[in-house]
């Protein structure tokens, strides 16, 4: 049995164009995507990492980033992540596949390595992570290649193309055997951001492994509580990042576009979407 973290990467970002390419520590020379690669090399299950990333040129960094690491790197649709996660998958001839998404650089490897254990010693299809550890820490998927087979033979849906995993647990979660994971209580901090998709968090990230990496390059999710819990000014850097979320309905959006609109006190625009579009 064959166990892989596939890490799907890409430079065109519409938040933050090339964002896995940013320094971090600012000013070191190490990529955001290298620190990622670099904490899932401590991971005590995985036979390998490969990156998963587009045919679009604009990606050629990520290929070479992937060769100074020492990783493969496959090469694929840029917009069907489901396709491209498919055929990275076949062709490396793995089983087990753990997803990572390039833009979080505080990913840690033990909650990885247990999510993949509860998958293996339950017998199960998709190990999600419930939104408990600080984002960015815990934001791991893991599934059989067969679900993830079955997932790309029958998804047919834009949302669910694009993410891998929805038609999975969102779609049709009966045909699969699922289990949510959940922080345990000393590491439960889900008001802490520590992924990358604006400037802001790319900010806040900078203090984070300005304070933490000099001393301790792998620090883990309780070094980065133990540091919030010191400086809890940290959250004002990016408390108004608002994640993107997977959407299937029309309804779903514009729910989500008239609390962005209030957060913005855009407040005429949003009383028109509340007032016509109901």
């Amino acid at each position: 049995m064959r166990l892989a973290a596939i890490v799907q990467a890409r430079t065109t970002s519409t938040r933050f164009p090339k964002k896995v390419l940013k320094d971090l520590p600012y000013g070191s020379g190490v990529t955001v995507l290298e620190q990622v690669i670099r904490r899932l090399k401590k991971s005590n299950m995985l036979d390998e990492i490969i990156v998963a990333t587009t045919v679009n040129p604009e990606d050629d960094p990520i290929v070479e980033i992937s060769r100074k690491e020492d990783v493969k790197c496959f090469r694929g649709s840029e917009k069907d992540v489901l396709e491209r996660y498919y055929q990275c998958a076949r062709k490396n001839n793995i089983d087990i596949i753990a997803r990572i998404t390039s833009d979080c650089p505080c990913i840690d490897w033990n909650i990885v390595d247990k999510a993949i254990s509860k998958l293996l010693k339950d017998n199960l299809d998709y190990v999600g992570v419930e939104r408990s550890y600080p984002h960015g820490c815990g934001d791991v998927e893991v599934f059989t290649f067969s679900t993830l087979e079955l997932a790309h033979r029958e998804a047919n849906r834009d949302f669910e193309r694009e993410h891998v995993c929805p038609y999975i647990y969102k779609t049709a979660p009966q045909k699969f055997r699922i289990a949510l994971m959940k922080a345990e209580t000393s590491l439960y901090a889900p008001d802490i951001r520590v992924t990358l998709d604006t400037p802001e968090d790319y900010a806040l990230l900078c203090a984070v492994f300005e304070y933490l990496y000099p001393q301790k390059k792998f620090f883990t999710t309780k070094d980065i509580i133990e540091l919030f819990l010191k400086k809890p000014w940290l959250k004002l850097i990016n408390h108004r990042v608002i994640q993107k979320k997977i959407y299937d309905s029309f309804e779903e959006e514009l729910e989500e576009a008239v609390k962005i609109l209030e957060l913005q006190e855009l407040n005429r625009v949003k009383r028109f979407l509340e007032e016509n579009c109901k």
